[in-house]
């Protein structure tokens, strides 16, 4: 196995490996940015004005008024 990483890193597959690592970062970031603050806000105004950022979905017994307060308690959550 190490001999395969030896080959791998000399053939400098690791520089491309790294600069896809890098822009698929950067892409991720773009992409979550894009649904959050552009795509989202106005699906919520065509729902009646929701707020996704505020809905989650608890997975356990104990009912939280808030968001805020089931992950202060470290309740499990779908977000």
């Amino acid at each position: 196995m190490w001999n395969e990483f030896k080959r791998f890193a000399v053939r400098s597959s690791m520089i491309d490996l790294a600069v896809g690592v890098i822009i698929g970062g950067a892409v991720g970031k773009v992409i979550t940015s894009f649904v959050n603050d552009i795509l989202m806000p106005p699906i919520g105004l065509l729902l009646g004005r929701v707020n996704f950022t505020s809905l989650y979905i608890n997975l356990g017994r104990t009912k939280y008024p808030t968001f805020d307060t089931a992950q202060a308690a470290g309740a499990p959550t779908i977000n």
